[in-house]
């Protein structure tokens, strides 16, 4: 049973940027960060190395894909839910400030 229901943000203009970056990945790249979710969604709460708190009420599922690379998914809680807010390919060792910023600012969006 799901102790956390993941969903996704949704902006102003009605689109789910965490959804269209997703779709924008190939399949099997997706299917490694669904897996990563759902063992949060399962778990929660959760610690590494899956899932890492970052503060200021976010959180990361953090994937291993493709190639190689890396990804995450920021996230935050709101009414029991996990809301996906922002998803990138990380290509530095620490989450570049624009990213955290980002998943921040719509956080407080929906807060």
């Amino acid at each position: 049973m799901k102790r956390i229901r993941a969903v996704f943000f949704v902006g102003d203009g009605g689109e789910a940027p965490v959804r269209k970056w997703l779709l924008s990945l190939s399949k099997a790249d997706r299917k490694f960060i669904g897996t990563d979710i759902c063992q949060v969604e399962f778990g929660w709460p959760l610690g590494l190395p899956v899932c890492r708190g970052l503060g200021d009420g976010l959180w990361e599922v953090r994937s291993h894909i493709s190639d190689g690379r890396i990804s995450r998914v920021l996230f935050g809680i709101v009414d029991g839910e996990m809301v996906l807010l922002h998803g990138f390919i990380k290509k530095t060792a620490k989450t570049p400030k624009q990213e955290h910023d980002l998943a921040l600012k719509r956080l407080r969006m929906i807060r």
